[in-house]
């Protein structure tokens, strides 16, 4: 990796202000104080070491997860400078464990040229939101050591022996008077790590959980880049062509990007700035999709492969079936967006559509026969999306009747303010007509399900329009699906899956939580979905009153508390088998159910799940069946 030349000395340590609102309010520097925020922690450190890979200085960053929730992340980067600062007059690198906004990222003459830790807040914050915090540099030949307490300095910067060796390690205890857990999440590090290291090509990372005894360990290192990121992205999806196309570019921003078409219907472009992930696109991701548009166009018409009577190609026909990778590095990013992640910066736009439009076109005109695979599906999604059209057309007159306006089997409820009402789609009739009597109807409204859904995975949109399964759950949501999707339109703050609580449920809801990512995802983004939990058994003995239980761990609770003989379990299998009152007080009634609402936390790890659950190849999905069936206690969500 190139190495950008600059001093990086106690003068490039710029400091803007103190400590004293971190530990008043966490949720503004790390989001919150929830098991997210803490892992935002330990990422804010590991950012700092990627930082030092971009500079070209770092080539290995090693993360343990050390008994009792101690964090240890060390690298081999130049280390922090150890010299006194001109203006704070104590240590940079005491400077920047406990000064805000003090860090080698601002302005041109700071010491990285691009940097993923925009704000020099990450360091600082974590130590002020520490029980205590330990730093040892590596660096001018010497050992260096710094400890702190909840932010405060308990011993500055000594030199403790020598080194021959560069570089920084952390060790820190979240403090658990802020956090509600000091409990990491392995599989989401893990995640996160992986993906860092798809994105910084030739960077090591070790992650290593000494929690428990074997410890878990993973190693991630990808010399492909990005090619790697698609290529992994897409393992278990069968593709329209081998290698994926790369596309690599210097200059005022750097540009690395890797794309590759497979058979399915639904597009997957993942954005990144500096290593953060743009889920909200910006500049960078209109640029591709520009070039994308046009480049395709250009070839398939030199080519005549185009007939006239097809006109030209969508966008969204031309990203049917692809996964991308875009990332850039931008030496000053403008985030914007309600999350702050979405790229502001409008030169952007011009430079990534100009070097796509090169490197793609030189591709195409190189390999004619994966251009040729290419198009023809684009082609045959063009087609597809006619016929989408006419079938929305439809649905739109369909809606614009009142009398029509929603599905037939809906029993809809009385008020018509969106945030205070809920939706149950409810599989089959019998569950249907139950839930019906038992609602509240003010605020309750019911729409029953019955026979197979359709598996969107395998679908193209026209066949969903038509589909007379989902007709109803996009007439009933009301806001459209796909492109048309408005998340201001939805009719029901809630949407709740309630499905019986064996594998046909367990199926149901897994159609329907695929459809609703590919199709409806805001509905997701923004937390309207939600899986009713029906209980499981219920508890009858002569004299007390009936107890419901939801695990069998609940269960064997409440025997031992009846005492066991005399007892009669039901086991339920189905939502059918309750009566109307007694499924509006176990799994409708809002003061005693249980609701799970189904968050995304990882896009990219949702993506890959429903691909292995309800793509066509069933190897993944028989290695994932095999891989988890241990973890299932009953067949439930």
């Amino acid at each position: 990796m190139e190495k950008f030349e600059h001093e990086y000395g106690a003068e490039q340590i710029q400091v803007l202000e103190g400590l004293e609102a971190v530990r008043k309010r966490p949720g503004m520097y790390i989001g919150s104080v929830s098991i997210r925020g803490l892992h935002h922690l330990v990422y804010e450190i590991v950012d700092n070491c990627v930082d030092e890979a971009l500079a070209g200085y770092c080539t290995e960053i090693d993360i343990k997860i050390e008994p009792g929730n101690i964090i240890s992340v060390q690298d081999n980067g130049r280390g922090i400078p150890v010299d006194i600062h001109p203006k704070t007059k104590i240590s940079a690198a005491e400077t920047v464990y406990t000064k805000l906004h003090a860090g080698g990222k601002f302005g041109g003459d700071s010491g990285y040229k691009v940097s993923g830790g925009l704000h020099g807040v990450g360091a600082s914050v974590v130590n002020a939101l520490s029980e205590w915090t330990e730093v040892t540099i590596a660096r001018d030949g010497g050992l260096f050591e710094m400890k702190f307490n909840r932010g405060k300095t308990v011993q500055p910067l000594k030199r403790i022996g020598d080194s021959d060796k560069t570089g920084t390690k952390v060790r820190f205890l979240a403090d658990s008077t802020i956090f509600e857990t000091l409990e990491y999440d392995y599989t989401t590090l893990e995640e996160r790590f992986r993906e860092i290291a798809f994105l910084t090509k030739g960077l090591k990372i070790n992650i290593e959980d000494l929690r428990e005894e074997p410890s878990k360990k993973a190693e991630f290192h990808f010399e492909g880049g990005l090619k790697s990121f698609v290529e992994y992205l897409n393992k278990n999806k069968e593709k329209l062509h081998k290698a994926p196309i790369y596309i690599e570019k210097s200059g005022e921003v750097p540009i690395e990007i890797a794309i590759q078409y497979t058979t399915s219907y639904s597009e997957n472009i993942l954005t990144f700035v500096n290593n953060i992930n743009t889920v909200e696109g910006g500049t960078h991701l209109e640029g591709f999709k520009r070039a994308l548009t046009k480049t395709f166009n250009d070839y398939a018409k030199s080519h005549n492969l185009l007939k006239e009577k097809d006109g030209n190609l969508q966008g969204e026909d031309i990203r049917e079936g692809i996964t991308a990778v875009v990332s850039v590095k931008v030496k000053e990013p403008q985030f914007e967006g309600q999350t702050k992640t979405k790229l502001g910066n409008s030169n952007v736009t011009g430079i990534v559509s100009s070097a796509v439009s090169e490197a793609l076109a030189n591709f195409l005109e190189e390999n004619p026969t994966v251009a040729k695979a290419i198009l023809e599906k684009c082609i045959s999604a063009s087609r597809a999306r006619e016929a989408a059209r006419k079938a929305r057309e439809l649905v739109r007159r369909k809606s614009a009747l009142e009398t029509s306006t929603l599905p037939g089997k809906l029993a809809d409820c009385s008020s018509k303010v969106a945030s205070e009402c809920e939706v149950y789609i409810v599989e089959g009739d019998s569950a249907g007509g139950s839930a019906k009597q038992g609602r509240d109807r003010r605020f309750q409204a019911i729409l029953p399900l019955w026979g197979k859904m359709l598996n969107v995975e395998k679908s193209r949109a026209d066949k969903i329009y038509n589909n007379d399964k989902l007709q109803p759950v996009i007439l009933a949501v009301g806001a459209g699906i796909g492109a048309d999707f408005d998340i201001s339109k939805i009719r029901y703050g809630k949407v709740i899956i309630m499905a019986d609580a064996d594998v046909d449920g367990a199926h149901i809801r897994t159609l329907l939580l695929t459809f609703f990512f590919r199709y409806m995802r805001p509905l997701i983004e923004n937390g309207n979905v939600y899986l009713a939990q029906p209980p499981l058994y219920k508890l009858s003995k002569k004299g007390k009153p009936d107890v419901y239980c939801y695990t069998d761990e609940e269960m064997t609770k409440h025997l031992n508390e009846m005492g066991r003989d005399g007892v009669n379990i039901q086991r339920y299998k189905g939502l059918g088998e309750m009566n109307p009152e007694q499924l509006w007080e176990t799994t409708m009634n809002p003061e005693h159910r249980i609701l799970i609402k189904v968050k995304l936390e990882d896009a990219i790890k949702a993506d890959e799940i429903f691909t292995i659950l309800m793509g066509d190849d069933i190897t993944p999905r028989r290695k994932f069946i095999e891989e988890n069936a241990k973890y299932v206690k009953n067949l439930d969500i």
